[in-house]
């Protein structure tokens, strides 16, 4: 088929910064684009050929959008799946498939899935509602620290919390849920696996993930992350693993737990581009976005080797703005060598709030560390 300057038309269910950074590929090949998203004011907006506005887990509106493209494509999990099937069923190209969004899209079936197919992950146990966590620990059979993350609709950091006594029990919705055992850890990575539909499958790098305390959100993404061959090679082996457990089309991002004793145990999974592959875009061949471009429609896929050390630093909304967003000392950072600024188009910032990122490259990771440092310091999202 000739995506290329042609009638082909590529939709891609939600409109956030993901898709924006897709956009940026299929505008450099004329690919045509449709976008579904809740927003009018949705990143996507501005680089799309055609943008919709609709509810992403309304089965009409998702199914009625799938019927007018050729090959469908999220940038984010929650969208309606038994609309998918029904496109699927009717012909058109799905990338992930439903099935995969469908194990995805809850924590518990996605854990129980590790599980059926030998995968290493945390232990874990499975709760309906949160009466069955209080007559667990009131029967020790579930004890104090654990894990608590919401089955669904969790993102960036919400739906997850470590819960150490009672209080925290307390604040906890009533949802479903998995509750894991608290594993000590000396690092998070995270390794991005790109498959076509023909199989073809390329690994990008292993990096490493710095949190934040408080918000549980990844702070500093560092490539290739400073550790040792062998632990390289197990966290590559197990993505591929996933990968081909999963036989997704497109990206899986897997993010893992190192241990204290360097085994490697999966957390979760994304079946698309993923905030620890950002710094592809400076530091990479081939970025994670044109990848997943080249993997949905069964291109080549390009070279995912690093040109050079990358760290990438989230911009989030500062504590205690809200409002019309603004990013001070933008300059300051623009000044400084190899520092790339990514800015999404969300116009309100709220804390915590994604609302862009910065990608450091330099030949010297520990220089480039200590940059991103400054730069975390510098910039700040606040509002007007």
């Amino acid at each position: 088929m000739n995506y290329f300057s042609s009638q082909f038309k590529l939709g891609i269910l939600g409109g956030g910064q993901l898709g924006k950074m897709l956009l940026y590929n299929t505008r450099k090949f004329d690919i045509y684009t449709s976008i579904l998203d809740s927003s009018d004011e949705a990143p996507c907006k501005i680089a799309c050929n055609e943008f919709t506005k609709g509810d992403l887990m309304d089965f009409d509106t998702v199914y009625n959008f799938g019927k007018n493209v050729d090959v469908l494509t999220i940038e984010i999990e929650n969208v309606n799946v038994e609309a998918l099937k029904k496109l699927e069923r009717e012909g058109v190209k799905v990338y992930p498939t439903a099935k995969t969004l469908e194990t995805i899209q809850n924590k518990a079936k996605q854990k129980l899935f590790y599980v059926d197919h030998n995968l290493p992950t945390a232990e874990f146990s499975r709760f309906a509602y949160k009466k069955e966590m209080v007559t667990a620990i009131e029967h020790s059979t579930l004890n104090f620290p654990f894990v608590w993350k919401s089955a669904q609709f969790g993102y960036d950091g919400n739906g997850v919390k470590i819960v150490r006594n009672n209080k925290d029990l307390e604040s906890l919705p009533n949802v479903e849920c998995i509750v894991e055992k608290l594993i000590p850890f000396k690092n998070e990575l995270a390794v991005i696996v790109a498959r076509n539909v023909k199989g073809e499958v390329k690994v990008y790098p292993v990096v490493e993930m710095e949190f934040h305390p408080e918000a549980n959100q990844v702070e500093y993404v560092i490539c290739p992350a400073r550790i040792s061959k062998d632990v390289v090679q197990k966290a590559e082996l197990i993505a591929l693993k996933a990968s081909a457990a999963f036989e997704h089309v497109g990206l899986l991002a897997v993010e893992m737990f190192q241990t204290e004793n360097d085994d490697i145990l999966i957390n979760e999974v994304a079946p698309r581009p993923h905030n620890s592959g950002h710094h592809t875009i400076e530091s990479s061949y081939t970025s994670q976005f044109e990848q997943h471009i080249r993997a949905i429609l069964d291109l080549p896929l390009g070279k995912t080797d690093s040109k050079i050390v990358g760290i990438m630093v989230n911009l989030v909304g500062e504590e205690g703005y809200q409002g019309d967003v603004v990013y001070q000392n933008i300059e300051d950072i623009m000044e400084m060598d190899g520092v790339t600024p990514h800015i999404y188009g969300k116009k309100q910032t709220r804390p915590f709030r994604k609302m862009g990122h910065v990608t450091i490259v330099h030949e010297n990771i520990d220089e480039a560390r200590k940059i991103a440092g400054k730069v975390k310091q510098k910039i700040k999202v606040i509002s007007k």
